[in-house]
């Protein structure tokens, strides 16, 4: 190709194409969007330069994260994705468009027997591939993520402030002020198997039906509908994109609490949830870190909310 330009240009309309293919007509986040898509960004650009000039591995690896930050500003420009989800998908993105950047530096240096052509039908047959695995997998497992926390409060008390729960403050930590869904409040209209069990978030209700009501030791809940886990933001334009929808699903819930020793209490939440978004254990990751930034903010509000209360009812004096 003739000019700089001409490369990036094509090499996103290709890589748009494949992407837009796998989201709109397959409904999927998978392997194509996270894995051969980076990769055709990182070997396009110095394979097609390569015709022209020869590029060091510096300056291949230079051009193809070149590209990628314009695909990336580019999704934010279209209003095809917001800036939290580019961050958590970016270390994935670099890693595998290096990878593509040096596929495509040796074959141009390697003198490689494969011809354009050959490339090609590679290229083209991989993408067919790509695209037909992720339309035929499916998660299958519930992960569990679990987290607990000791409170110097009484069981009984600890029960209560667990079932429901005031407002909490504004949360401090950095990852949900770049829009991750966090917990407000929690309310329950219905006590008992059978019963409602309402969280508010940031992005909306957690809307829960009790299965377990083993007071004050268990609390178990399916979960009836969710809010989205992210709220996205886009400096120009408000979005709701495609993978918000379903793509990651919390199925139930619980609270276990143990009496540990006199006035001593052992809190423990678990959610057990999919994430229908591939590289499953990359995006696994940051669901299972984001659920225990969740599950943390609910336990610390209940373990100073029990704490509180129980310093103060042993500084209540006594009326004889």
């Amino acid at each position: 190709m003739k000019s700089k330009s001409a490369i990036v240009l094509v090499t996103v309309a290709i890589v748009f194409a494949i992407g837009f293919t796998s989201i709109q007509f397959f409904g999927d986040y998978g392997w194509t969007v996270f894995v051969f898509v980076p990769v055709l960004i990182g070997f396009l650009p110095s394979y097609f330069a390569s015709k022209r000039i020869e590029l060091s591995m510096r300056s291949s690896y230079f051009l193809s994260l070149q590209v990628l930050f314009i695909f990336l500003l580019l999704l934010l420009t279209f209003a095809i994705d917001g800036l939290a989800c580019l961050v958590m998908s970016l270390p994935i993105l670099a890693i595998i468009t290096w990878i593509g950047g040096y596929l495509s530096y040796y074959l141009n240096n390697k003198k490689s027997k494969l011809s354009r052509g050959h490339v090609t039908i590679i290229l083209a047959f991989y993408s067919l591939c790509f695209l037909s695995f992720d339309y035929i997998n499916e998660p299958e497992e519930l992960i569990p993520v679990t987290t607990q926390t000791l409170i110097h409060a009484p069981l009984e008390k600890v029960w209560e402030n667990t079932v429901a729960f005031d407002s909490m403050t504004t949360p401090d930590e950095a990852i949900f002020k770049t829009g991750v869904a966090y917990p407000i409040k929690a309310v329950i209209k219905k006590s008992g198997v059978g019963g409602k069990r309402y969280v508010y978030f940031s992005t909306g209700n957690l809307n829960q039906h009790i299965t377990c009501w083993d007071e004050p030791n268990l609390l178990h809940f399916s979960i009836e509908s969710s809010p989205a886990v992210v709220r996205e933001w886009n400096p120009f334009w408000t979005l709701d994109p495609q993978h918000l929808k379903g793509y990651f699903k919390p199925y139930k819930g619980q609270f276990k609490l143990e009496r540990t020793a006199n006035n001593v209490t052992l809190l423990e939440s678990t959610t057990w949830y999919k994430v229908d978004v591939y590289p499953q254990l990359y995006w696994k990751t940051w669901a299972n870190i984001i659920i225990r930034k969740i599950h943390y903010r609910v336990l610390q509000h209940i373990k100073t909310e029990s704490e509180k209360e129980n310093a103060q009812s042993r500084n209540t004096p006594e009326i004889s």
